[in-house]
């Protein structure tokens, strides 16, 4: 249902869980994680978005708190499945647990998401796990993928400055 459709009151409950969601990440920012997580769990309760569900994931991720993170995205890909942010967040959330071939299939998915920015995440998550596994031709192709779509991205340089100093 698009915000158009939404009755005055839904389109306020949306509005209000929007203002819940952008505070919740602002508290994040500013390392308060208990407090987003209360943000969070607000503007579910009043209008449960992908958006904020992945979010409240990443902020569990901050706890180490991974299942419940994985849990909070495989809610936000049944709300919208075209989203990619929570794909890539669960391929990351494996690759912090060092299950790094479960974290693959999550990542190519993100890379073929409609709706995500910024692109060059998957990639670069798919460079680590690629290097990680010693597949370093797979690593190089999503590496320079990531650089491709976004040209200054540090981490990608560095790990194919990894990659070619074994080669030196």
């Amino acid at each position: 249902m698009t915000h158009e459709e939404l009755p005055s009151n839904g389109r306020e409950k949306q509005a209000k869980a929007r203002s819940l969601w952008m505070k919740g990440y602002q508290a994040q920012m500013n390392q308060q994680v208990d407090k987003a997580i209360r943000y969070y769990r607000d503007s579910l309760k009043l209008f449960p978005t992908a958006e904020a569900h992945t979010f409240l994931g990443w902020a569990y991720s901050f706890q180490g708190e991974y299942q419940e993170a994985i849990e909070e995205c495989l809610k936000a890909i049944d709300l919208d499945p075209s989203f990619g942010n929570p794909f890539n967040d669960i391929g990351a959330y494996f690759i912090e647990q060092g299950k790094w071939e479960e974290a693959i299939p999550w990542l190519e998915k993100a890379t073929q998401a409609p709706r995500y920015e910024p692109r060059h995440y998957p990639h670069f998550n798919l460079g680590r796990v690629y290097l990680h596994l010693k597949k370093d031709d797979l690593a190089m192709e999503h590496l320079n993928k990531a650089l491709e779509l976004s040209p200054d991205y540090a981490p990608a340089l560095q790990a194919i400055a990894q990659i070619n100093s074994r080669f030196n």
